[in-house]
């Protein structure tokens, strides 16, 4: 994948060394920059004229332009200096669509890029507020149900980009989208490098989709998001996400910072996130969800950490459309992890924040949840700590009978609280195949009657250097339906030597070997 994006640089550097001698600045074209005059003619002009003579830069300076949707062109960079403003107007009939409305559209070109230290702004709220009011006279469909808040295909993202090919977007700020921030359909050969999104607008405001992209680069990148802060989805049976990177990036999301699916058509393949900031965010800190069709594989999670998180990880595979048939989700890395869980509303005070918890849920553990004769297949875990608030008492689960009432929900869409009340604090592992640990810990902050780990029809278990807190925890371990597992030096955390490790074996398992 290195090659392939060292290619795509090289190829863009080449292709547009000539295209930005050519310069030509809004104002030129009778742009004016007080926040009040409609800009968008004089914008587009600016574009066109740039397309026209083989490419450049359009310049926007210090100053604040109003516009609505403007379409980018092949070999053009928008170019948004220090101190300027592209403003979205507030008003849903300034915005044109090619499968949703946006500011800033793109459709089947190459070459194109947003570069600068200035901010495009999508007064999200008052945008929304306008959509609202539109739906209300009757003007617009009514809203989905059960959500009193207009439909999104009804209200402007930011940016939309459909099959493009070699696109930069570098050092800007966006914020304020009345739905998704930024959507990319079907484009191939992308960077994004030190941009920040902050936007906690309205709802649905996912910080940067990729839609069956191939070739991405992700770094050096911040986001404050009232949903998604990235999420990769696939919607098509006949494509990907594929070859993408997200690296040393910051992510605060009122829902889960960096996601594989829901959508998941065609799948994801070859994925690395590595170096990954991750605080006060609602749901998972990494969720890696297969669950219409497709196939999950060679994904790696190196280096994430997670402070005040709803959930470390969360790795489902679902089976929402009876239609389609099950995916498949394998070979997948997670390591060097950190990750605290302290308490169930991680988000609370943020503008927009996730819905209110449910309280007899308690605080919910990573989680690797398989389908019943279809497994999850070869996970790896290496290099974490899990530290959780605790203080859950009296939990109906503790019986060995109750174990069945777990739900599985596999038609039902996928997130870390999906089931419910889980009888682990730590980690819950369902319908797995292949499922290595190494150098784990689990810490607790105060008592929890729970199990810290509980598998659950699992095969081919193996766990080397595990480390817990039976002090805090009254059961660290059960298998309930396992087959071949090999447990060696299990010790419990910060040297509490004074209690004797306890495990519990239920249910039809066979072939286990303790080497403590």
């Amino acid at each position: 994948m290195k090659m392939k994006f060292l290619l795509f640089l090289v190829t863009y550097s080449l292709s547009t060394l000539y295209a930005q001698k050519n310069k030509y600045g809004i104002t030129d074209f009778n742009a004016i920059g007080d926040g009040k005059t409609m800009n968008t003619q004089a914008i587009q002009n600016a574009i066109d004229t740039c397309a026209s003579r083989g490419g450049g830069i359009v310049i926007f300076p210090k100053g604040t332009f109003l516009t609505g949707t403007i379409h980018l062109k092949s070999h053009v960079n928008l170019e948004i200096t220090e101190g300027a403003v592209l403003l979205g107007s507030d008003k849903r009939n300034d915005y044109e669509k090619n499968d949703w409305y946006a500011l800033i559209l793109a459709k089947e070109q190459k070459h194109i890029s947003i570069t600068g230290k200035g901010t495009i702004d999508g007064q999200g709220r008052a945008l929304a507020q306008d959509v609202y009011r539109m739906m209300k006279e009757g003007l617009l469909p009514p809203k989905t149900k059960p959500y009193d808040r207009p439909d999104e295909n009804q209200r402007p993202q930011i940016i939309e980009m459909y099959h493009c090919q070699n696109i930069d977007i570098q050092g800007v700020t966006i914020k304020n989208a009345a739905c998704w921030v930024q959507t990319y359909h079907a484009c191939v050969d992308m960077r994004f490098e030190k941009m920040t999104v902050e936007s906690t607008a309205y709802w649905n405001n996912d910080g940067l989709d990729l839609v069956d992209c191939k070739n991405v680069v992700v770094s050096n990148c911040k986001f404050n998001t009232a949903d998604d802060g990235i999420c990769l989805k696939s919607q098509d049976t006949k494509s990907c996400c594929e070859n993408i990177t997200i690296e040393n990036c910051t992510v605060r999301s009122s829902a889960s910072a960096v996601k594989l699916g829901t959508a998941s058509y065609g799948g994801f393949k070859h994925i690395l996130i590595k170096q990954i900031k991750v605080f006060d965010t609602y749901r998972s800190a990494v969720a890696l969800e297969c669950v219409d069709g497709g196939v999950l594989e060679d994904v790696t999670v190196d280096g994430v950490d997670a402070q005040n998180v709803g959930n470390a990880f969360f790795v489902r595979l679902g089976h929402r459309y009876q239609a389609r048939p099950v995916g498949v989700l394998k070979n997948v890395l997670l390591k060097n992890i950190k990750a605290t869980i302290l308490n169930p509303k991680p988000d609370k005070g943020y503008e927009m924040e996730g819905p209110p918890p449910d309280e007899k849920y308690h605080l919910l553990p990573a989680s690797i949840v398989g389908l019943e004769n279809h497994f999850i297949q070869h996970i790896t875990l290496e290099n974490i700590k899990l530290t959780y608030g605790g203080n859950a008492q009296n939990i109906d689960f503790m019986s060995m009978d109750s174990l069945k009432k777990v739900p599985e929900r596999e038609k039902d869409y996928p997130e870390f609280d999906m089931f419910g009340r889980l009888p682990s604090w730590g980690l819950y592992v369902r319908h797995t195949e292949g499922v290595t640990m190494k150098n784990v810990k689990f810490d607790l902050k105060k008592e929890d009657s729970r199990m810290t780990i509980l598998m659950e029809d699992a095969q081919n278990i193996t766990m080397n250097n595990i480390k817990f807190c039976p002090k805090k925890s009254p059961i660290f371990i059960v298998f309930k339906d396992v087959k071949k597992a090999r447990l060696s030096k299990i010790k419990p955390y910060k040297n509490h030597s004074d209690k004797l490790l306890k495990t519990l074996e239920m249910g039809s398992c066979s072939d286990l070997i303790y080497d403590f």
